[in-house]
């Protein structure tokens, strides 16, 4: 799938071509704001029961106000595995979707509570453990909000120094942990094939959206000049969350990869696009999958041969 061409695009779809919902339960992390908000409102337009997975409750709160519809919020603190734990475990019944959304972005060296490099930690790694502990609750399908930032310097994953202590750079942390988006999206869906499941894993990139995630780089330039592009150039907010809701609704193979179609697919409607080479290669997606099962203790709960005794 590396550099692989756009295969599909609707020049009219939006948010009100979503199907019902009604019935149908769905998490979103990091809600409370952006393009995790914008997708709360469109899926609980439709009917869902959503979820709202965020850091600090108060202002999950605030934002849950101003959505009509069957609205819930719980604490999630992806940068902290014990919370990720917590609310897997106060998990009951069926969950539909899970929306992968919450992440940060260009933020000066910091660590997560387990010791974690705070952007692999929080974007990567939290999901990783969510993904598997509500795995067994799962009946749709599992999104995960990745980048094009994936692609920037021919990002790699350092899998000699994942938190970068010899070499951080905000920008080549960002890069390493949006590229560990689309290689756990990759591999949890050879596991769900092979495991017989019917639950898929997509991801989704929302182009260049004004959101408040790029107010926190490192870089007071840099976030100077992401205010001028978030105020001149970006797409709203609603924009941004388009390909993640059409990942999350529209019948589509799984390891799908959903888009902007226009320009550097910086903005436009929701469509099939392709990924760096290294986003599609399965020997790394294998390998950072057995690394991220060592530093988070979580594993695969459907495989065959785990429920066999092999």
């Amino acid at each position: 799938m590396a550099e692989k061409a756009k295969t599909q695009s609707s020049e009219t779809w939006s948010a009100d071509r979503l199907p019902g919902l009604d019935g149908r339960t769905v998490v979103v992390t990091g809600a409370n704001s952006g393009i995790g908000l914008a997708a709360t409102h469109a899926l609980a337009r439709a009917g869902a029961h959503v979820v709202l997975a965020v850091r600090d409750t108060e202002r999950g709160r605030a934002a849950a106000a101003t959505v009509p519809g069957s609205i819930e919020v719980r604490r999630l603190d992806l940068a902290d595995l014990a919370s990720v734990r917590a609310f897997a475990d106060a998990w009951q019944g069926p969950l539909h979707l899970l929306v992968n959304n919450a992440g940060v972005m260009m933020l000066p060296r910091q660590r997560t509570k387990d010791g974690f490099e705070m952007q692999f930690g929080t974007n990567h790694l939290g999901h990783f453990a969510l993904t598997n502990l509500l795995l067994p609750r799962i009946t749709d399908r599992v999104v995960t909000v990745s980048s094009g930032a994936h692609r920037w310097g021919g990002a790699r994953i350092g899998f000699d120094d994942l938190d970068m202590a010899a070499n951080y750079t905000p920008q080549r942390a960002y890069a390493q942990s949006k590229l560990a988006n689309l290689l756990f999206t990759l591999e949890l869906q050879r596991r769900l094939t092979e495991s017989g499941s019917a639950v898929r894993a997509l991801a989704a990139h929302p182009g260049y959206a004004a959101t408040n995630l790029q107010s926190h780089a490192a870089n007071p330039v840099l976030r100077a000049l992401m205010r001028l592009g978030n105020r001149f150039f970006a797409q709203d907010d609603r924009a941004g969350a388009l390909p993640t809701l059409y990942a999350a609704t529209e019948d589509l193979p799984g390891a799908s990869y959903v888009g902007p179609d226009g320009l550097g697919e910086m903005r436009g409607k929701p469509t099939l696009v392709g990924r760096s080479r290294a986003a599609g290669d399965p020997l790394t997606a294998r390998r950072l999958w057995r690394v991220s099962e060592e530093l988070t203790g979580t594993r695969f709960p459907l495989s065959r041969d785990e429920e066999a005794g092999v």
